[in-house]
C-alpha cells in the first residue's frame, strides 16, 4: 500500500499547524517548509477545510489553523477524506471493475479485512500523538517563538 502525495501533504499541513498553534500559518509557509508546491497545499487546504480539519481566515491578514485540538484530530479520519475516492484495487469500484475472477476471488475479503485493521490501527492515532514533545519535528515545522515554547515544555 502507498498514501497518494495528497494524503502525505495533508498530514504535513496539520502537522505545521499543530506546532504553530495559536497562530495563523500561511499556506506559503507550508508550502516553503514541507518542499511542497504552493497549489498542491492550496488543493489539500481546500479538503482539509471541507473535512473540518482546519479553519480558513481569508485577507491580507489570513490563513489557516486548526479546527479542533490536536489532541481530537484522529489521523485515521483524515486518511479516510483523502484516500476513500480512490479504491484500493479494481474489484473495490464494481463501476469500472474487469476483473474476471472477481465472483470467485478470495483476495477481495482479505483485502478489506487488511485496510479495516489499517485505519483501526490510524484511528488510534491523534495529530497530538505526532507533534507533541517532538523537538525534532518543532524545530523543522515551528516558527522561532513557537518552537523555543514548545520545546521548554518537553523538559
Amino acid at each position: 500500500m502507498r498514501l497518494t502525495t495528497r494524503t502525505n501533504l495533508a498530514s504535513r499541513v496539520l502537522m505545521f499547524c499543530a506546532v504553530n498553534e495559536g497562530r495563523l500559518v500561511r499556506s506559503g509557509e507550508v508550502a516553503e517548509i514541507c518542499n511542497a508546491s504552493a497549489n498542491h497545499v492550496a488543493r489539500v487546504v481546500n479538503l482539509l477545510h471541507a473535512g473540518g480539519f482546519i479553519e480558513t481566515v481569508r485577507g491580507r491578514t489570513g490563513g489557516l489553523r486548526l479546527a479542533a485540538p490536536a489532541d481530537r484530530i484522529s489521523i485515521g479520519e483524515v486518511f479516510r477524506v483523502f484516500e476513500s475516492d480512490i479504491p484500493f484495487a479494481e474489484c473495490f469500484y464494481p463501476a469500472t471493475n474487469t476483473c474476471p475472477l472477481a465472483g470467485e476471488c478470495r483476495l477481495r475479503p482479505a483485502l478489506s479485512r487488511a485496510l479495516a485493521a489499517f485505519y483501526a490501527e490510524l484511528d488510534k492515532v491523534t495529530l497530538s500523538d505526532l507533534v507533541k514533545g517532538n523537538c525534532g519535528l518543532h524545530g523543522l515545522l515551528a516558527v522561532p517563538e513557537a518552537l523555543s515554547e514548545a520545546c521548554e515544555a518537553a523538559i
